[in-house]
C-alpha cells in the first residue's frame, strides 16, 4: 500500500493512491478498455512491488536482529539463574523486536495501524474468552516462572502427584514420578493448589514410628531404639536442631507409640528411612520387646433365668435311628 496523499506527476496532472488507481483500473478492464496497463503497471504496481520487497528485506534483516538480541539476552540468565526462565525471556525479547519491525514497516508503508490494533483488541477479546483454560495455563506458567516455586531438577508434590521436574513450559510442567512415569500437569492446576518442593532443603528428617506392648519396660524400650539409630550416627547431621531422638509420643489404645528421628542428607533420605526402621525391627526383637496387635476387649454379661428362658432358641431333636440299624420310614 502507498500513501493515499494526491502527489504530482510533473506534467501538470495530479497522481491518484494506488487504492484508487487500481479500483478504476479493474473498472476499465472490466469495461474493455487496457489501454491503461502499461500505465498501471508503471506508475503503480512496480513501485508498489518495489516498495514491499523493501518491506520483507527489512523483516528478514529484523529476524535476524531479534533471534541474534533472543540469543545473546537469554545466554547469562539460563547460566546463571535458571534453564527455563532464561528460554521465556529469549522468546520474549524475540517477539517484541518482531512486533516492532512490522509496525514499523507496515506503517511506513502506509497502513492502517489504527484500525489494525482495533481488529486486533476484538480478536483477542475473542479469542480470550475461546481459551479461557489455556491462558489460565499461560499466566499461571508466568508467574512460577517469574516466582520460582521449583525449578528443574527438584522432586515436588504438585497437583497431586510426586516427582522429579524435568521440563518448566509456558502452558505445562513435566514431572517424572519414581516408577519413571511421565506425566505433564497444566500450570494452573499447580499454581492454584500447594506445592510442596521435597528436593529443596539439603538436609531432612528421617521418622519411623513403632508401637510396643504396655508390659514392656520404658528404660529398656528407649535403650533399644537408642541404640538402633546410633547404627547411623556417621549419616546423622549433628548442629542445633538437628541430630536424632527417641521420643514416646502416645499411649495408644493398644501399645506405647514411640518416634525413632534423625536428620540425614535429602539425597539420602528413602534409603535410610528403610535401613532404620530394619534396625529398629532387630533391635526390638533382640531384647524380646513385641509389637503388639490392635486388640478389642469384649466384656459379655449374663442375663437372669426369667429373661434367659424368654430368649432361648428353641432346640430340635435330630432324627433317631433304630438299634437294629435299619432306618426310620418316611412318609410316602
Amino acid at each position: 500500500m502507498i500513501e493515499s496523499v494526491v502527489t504530482d506527476t510533473g506534467k501538470g496532472e495530479p497522481r491518484v493512491s494506488f487504492t484508487e488507481a487500481t479500483e478504476d483500473f479493474i473498472g476499465d478492464v472490466t469495461n474493455g478498455d487496457v489501454s491503461g496497463v502499461m500505465e498501471y503497471i508503471t506508475l503503480y504496481l512496480v513501485p508498489q512491488l518495489f516498495l514491499a520487497a523493501i518491506g520483507l528485506a527489512v523483516i528478514f534483516l529484523g529476524y535476524l536482529v531479534a533471534s541474534y538480541l533472543s540469543r545473546i539476552i537469554s545466554k547469562p540468565v539460563r547460566r546463571r539463574v535458571d534453564e527455563t526462565l532464561g528460554i521465556f525471556v529469549g522468546r520474549i525479547v524475540f517477539y517484541c523486536t518482531m512486533f516492532g519491525v512490522v509496525g514499523a514497516v507496515l506503517s511506513k508503508m502506509g497502513a492502517p495501524l489504527g484500525g489494525l490494533a482495533a481488529m486486533l483488541a476484538a480478536a483477542g477479546f475473542a479469542i480470550g474468552l475461546a481459551f479461557q483454560g489455556t491462558l489460565s495455563n499461560f499466566a499461571s506458567g508466568v508467574l512460577m516462572l517469574v516466582f520460582r516455586p521449583f525449578k528443574v531438577g527438584d522432586v515436588v508434590n504438585a497437583a497431586g502427584v510426586m516427582g522429579k521436574v524435568n521440563e518448566i513450559d509456558l502452558f505445562t510442567t513435566t514431572l517424572d514420578t519414581p516408577d519413571n512415569r511421565r506425566i505433564v500437569v497444566p500450570n494452573s492446576s499447580i499454581s492454584g493448589g500447594t506445592i510442596e518442593n521435597i528436593s529443596h532443603h539439603a538436609h531432612r528428617r528421617v521418622e519411623v514410628a513403632v508401637g510396643v506392648a504396655y508390659a514392656a519396660d520404658i528404660d529398656a524400650t528407649r535403650a533399644a531404639l537408642t541404640a538402633a539409630v546410633m547404627k547411623f550416627e556417621s549419616e546423622i547431621i549433628p548442629g542445633e536442631s538437628r541430630g536424632h531422638a527417641v521420643i514416646m509420643s502416645n499411649l495408644g489404645a493398644s501399645s506405647v507409640d514411640w518416634l525413632v528421628r534423625m536428620w540425614v542428607p535429602s539425597k539420602e533420605f528413602f534409603r535410610l528411612k528403610e535401613a532404620l526402621t530394619v534396625e529398629v525391627k532387630r533391635h526390638l526383637d533382640a531384647n524380646e520387646i513385641s509389637i503388639p496387635f490392635p486388640q478389642l476387649d469384649v466384656h459379655l454379661s449374663r442375663a437372669d433365668g426369667a429373661d434367659e428362658a424368654v430368649f432361648q432358641r428353641p432346640r430340635v431333636r435330630p432324627l433317631r435311628r433304630a438299634f437294629d440299624g435299619h432306618a426310620m420310614p418316611h412318609a410316602s
